[in-house]
């Protein structure tokens, strides 16, 4: 089974014509044109249908990942060009090119992921009714069709890194990876460079969490490795021990911390908190566990810093983070997927917490001592974790 979706990326489209393309003046960039179009149907879920054909938008020099700036009725609107409503949040705008050649379809809508566009903008609002459709469309004072639209360039590829991970797709089954060993699965793995020594510091996925499917596997990987203290960085003590067949877990019968921390890395809730879990693990004997739900945020994060404290270098920091995503999505280093991946979570995380301009060249040890000082360790606590960490 395919885990993530090839990104269609239609450039023989920019051999098309530019037929029923309504020109302007140039966009900022100077680039891409402004367009003048309209919305000329409301469909049945609120999607605002274009005038402009897709084939003709993407001809025109704009593509999937760019964001637009949209106005309709006098407001402005930030919405990004994708191919699928889940290439944004659940309640977010989309400017949705849909060209599909089996069935002639070639349209650009703006959209909302999980609800109607024409009330998000206070056009229109749905009225049931009973007849062969079943619904009409009243439209608010001041509105219209055809409402005027128009569609310029903001930033060129300001969403792509976006669209590239809302792109990526993985099973639950385990059977659907069969390449991968049961600790693969489980994205459980021995952090071993730098300084760290073998044996001592592990990250995965939850051993106690059944939403994604894998805690069993990492609970049994857990005990294989000897793990005896565990820093659960994403849940409460409460959740921690609600999951179902907690008591009954390797992993219950451990050392553990549960920190409930949330993702925003530079603030002091989360650095005080993540002092708390180090201090805990300088009171209590290894090997130990890194997790959060998926292994990949929180832990991918926390993992990195100790990395760095451990003198692990660039390559090997980045190549860790990725092995989530070749776990889970199967992407390779090589891919596009990997390098924008790997540039806009690890290295744009680092270099925003340690407030370098790239992490490449930077003196990481450095970098992740300024940061553990400033979550509150003293030079002495962090001389003692590296020490525990390097035997």
């Amino acid at each position: 089974m395919k885990r993530f979706v090839s990104l269609m990326l239609f450039l023989a489209l920019a051999l098309l014509p530019m037929t029923g393309l309504a020109r302007g003046e140039k966009g900022e960039t100077g680039e891409n044109p402004v367009i003048q179009s309209a919305v000329t149907e409301i469909s049945k879920y609120g999607n605002m249908i274009l005038s402009i054909p897709g084939s003709d938008l993407l001809a025109q020099g704009y593509d999937f990942g760019d964001m637009l700036k949209v106005t309709i009725a006098g407001k402005v609107y930030r919405i990004p060009i994708g191919d699928n409503y889940a290439d944004v949040d659940s309640g977010s705008m989309i400017c949705l090119v849909t060209i599909r050649e089996e069935t002639g379809e070639d349209w650009v809508s703006l959209a909302v992921n999980m609800g109607s566009m024409a009330n998000a903008v206070g056009a229109a609002v749905k009225e049931t009714r009973e007849d062969d459709i079943g619904y009409a469309w009243i439209f608010r004072a001041g509105f219209s069709l055809p409402i005027p639209v128009t569609l310029e360039l903001e930033e060129k590829g300001g969403y792509y890194d976006q669209w590239v991970m809302h792109h990526l797709m993985r099973s639950e089954n385990r059977e659907d990876y069969p390449e991968l060993t049961d600790a693969e699965f489980a994205n459980f793995r021995m952090i071993r460079m730098g300084g760290i020594a073998p044996e001592r510091l592990y990250r995965s996925s939850s051993p106690v969490d059944p939403d994604i499917s894998r805690n069993r596997y990492a609970d049994r990987a857990a005990e294989e490795a000897g793990i005896r203290t565990i820093i659960n960085l994403t849940d409460s003590e409460e959740a921690m021990r609600g999951f179902e067949g907690y008591s009954g877990s390797y992993y219950s019968g451990q050392h553990i911390i549960a920190l409930n921390l949330g993702m925003e890395y530079e603030s002091k809730e989360f650095r005080t908190g993540l002092a708390r879990g180090l201090r805990f693990m300088l009171d209590h004997e290894g090997p130990y566990l890194l997790h959060c739900g998926q292994g990949r945020n929180r832990t991918g994060f926390v993992a990195a810093v100790l990395e760095c404290l451990m003198g692990a270098s660039e390559g090997e920091i980045v190549d860790d983070y990725m092995q989530t995503f070749r776990n889970y999505y199967g992407v390779m280093p090589g891919s596009e997927e990997y390098e924008v991946i790997a540039g806009n979570n690890i290295r744009r995380m680092l270099c925003n917490v340690f407030g370098v301009e790239a992490i490449d060249g930077a003196d990481l040890r450095f970098c992740a001592e300024n940061y553990l000082v400033s979550a509150g360790l003293s030079p002495e606590e962090i001389g003692r974790l590296r020490d525990i960490l390097s035997q």
